[in-house]
């Protein structure tokens, strides 16, 4: 099991105006291909697993209706099947235990997809862990997704590269990151 040092130094994110205590072996997308100014992706080094941190558009709802948004948005943005998702518990995150200040609201979400990678015919197993932070004075949703593999097919290309080790990453982890998670410069916002 990974356990993150209270040590280790966190890791800037949107140039900076953002920080967080990230899992040991991640690795910035940004340095392999292009991703969207208003998303930060980090994958495991020999894994599947993957941190999404987004910067969304405000959903006008309570709490509970825009976190099933932003969820029913994911499921759409990687094809996933009806019945082929299920939500597995919903929490409140109470902010008093949150770094980032500016957060009038979290929610957790662990959902469960099955979905095919590379738009392959086999399907695998993926916890989605999500953590959703609340920032009406910012019109700001900010959405933290942990996509963890829980079961590979055998016929996915992704079959022989994930190794089932003590380095995976683990929700401890996870929510570190989301209670480590600072807006240093809300510039960031068009403030």
């Amino acid at each position: 099991m990974s356990a993150m040092d209270q040590t280790q130094p966190t890791t800037d994110l949107f140039g900076g105006a953002m920080s967080a205590l990230f899992p040991p072996q991640a690795q910035d997308m940004s340095n392999f291909r292009e991703i969207p100014d208003h998303q930060e992706v980090f994958t495991h080094s020999s894994t599947d697993q993957s941190i999404i941190v987004e910067i969304l558009e405000y959903v006008q709802e309570a709490d509970d209706v825009a976190l099933k948004t932003h969820y029913e948005d994911l499921v759409r943005d990687n094809d996933v099947n009806e019945g082929d998702h299920m939500i597995l518990e919903a929490a409140e995150m109470p902010t008093h235990k949150l770094a980032m200040s500016q957060c009038k609201s979290a929610r957790y979400v662990l959902g469960q997809h099955k979905v095919s990678k590379f738009k392959e015919d086999s399907k695998n197993t993926v916890n989605i862990h999500m953590g959703l932070f609340r920032i009406p004075d910012f019109t700001t949703d900010i959405l933290v997704t942990f996509n963890d593999p829980v079961m590979i097919s055998s016929q996915s290309s992704s079959n022989q590269s994930v190794p089932t080790n003590d380095d995976r990453w683990t929700v401890t982890d996870f929510q570190q990151l989301l209670t480590s998670l600072t807006i240093n410069d809300t510039g960031l916002f068009g403030v």
